[in-house]
C-alpha cells in the first residue's frame, strides 16, 4: 500500500468516527497525475444522493504529458463502495447529522482508493483541548526520554 496523501486536518477539525474503504472512479490523466502526488483534498467532502457516493473539491492536478483531453481539477468523482455500505452511511448522516470526509488517499495492487470517515464538526473550545492534550503528552514522552 503506498500512501499518497493524508488529510492531517481532518483530526483537528472533527471528531472522526467510522472509517470506509472505497474506490474512486478516475479518468486516465487523472490516475497518472495521484501517481505523481499532484491531490489536495484539504477543502473535500463526500455526499450521498440517489443511491450513490460523490467526492466533492478534491484537488487533483492536471497532468503534463496530458493533451487537449486532460480532466478538469475539481470535478466530483464518484465512489465505488457496496449499496449496503451506502445505505449504512446514509442512515448514520441522517440520524446524528454527521460528515463525510475524506482522511487517506493510497494506491493499493495498483488500484487507487480513498479512506472516508464519518466525522462531527468540533467546536472551538473541543480543537484548543485537544491540542492542550497533544502538547501534555508530547512533554511527557519529552520527560520520559531524558530521564532515561
Amino acid at each position: 500500500m503506498q500512501v499518497i496523501a493524508n488529510n492531517k486536518k481532518a483530526k483537528h477539525d472533527y471528531f472522526l468516527q467510522d472509517t470506509y474503504e472505497a474506490g474512486i472512479k478516475l479518468q486516465g490523466s487523472e490516475i497518472k497525475s495521484v501517481r505523481q502526488g499532484k491531490v489536495n483534498f484539504l477543502d473535500a467532502y463526500a455526499y450521498i444522493r440517489n443511491g450513490e457516493a460523490f467526492l466533492m473539491n478534491m484537488h487533483i492536478s492536471k497532468y503534463k504529458e496530458g493533451n487537449r483531453f486532460n480532466h478538469d481539477e475539481t470535478r466530483t468523482r464518484k465512489l465505488l463502495l457496496h449499496k449496503k455500505e451506502i445505505e449504512k452511511i446514509d442512515a448514520k448522516i441522517k440520524q446524528d447529522s454527521l460528515t463525510l470526509i475524506p482522511t487517506k488517499l493510497y494506491i493499493d495492487h495498483g488500484l487507487c482508493k480513498v479512506e472516508i470517515a464519518l466525522a462531527k464538526g468540533k467546536k472551538l473550545f473541543d480543537k484548543r483541548q485537544s491540542l492542550k492534550e497533544k502538547d501534555a503528552k508530547r512533554r511527557m514522552q519529552k520527560g520520559m526520554k531524558d530521564q532515561y
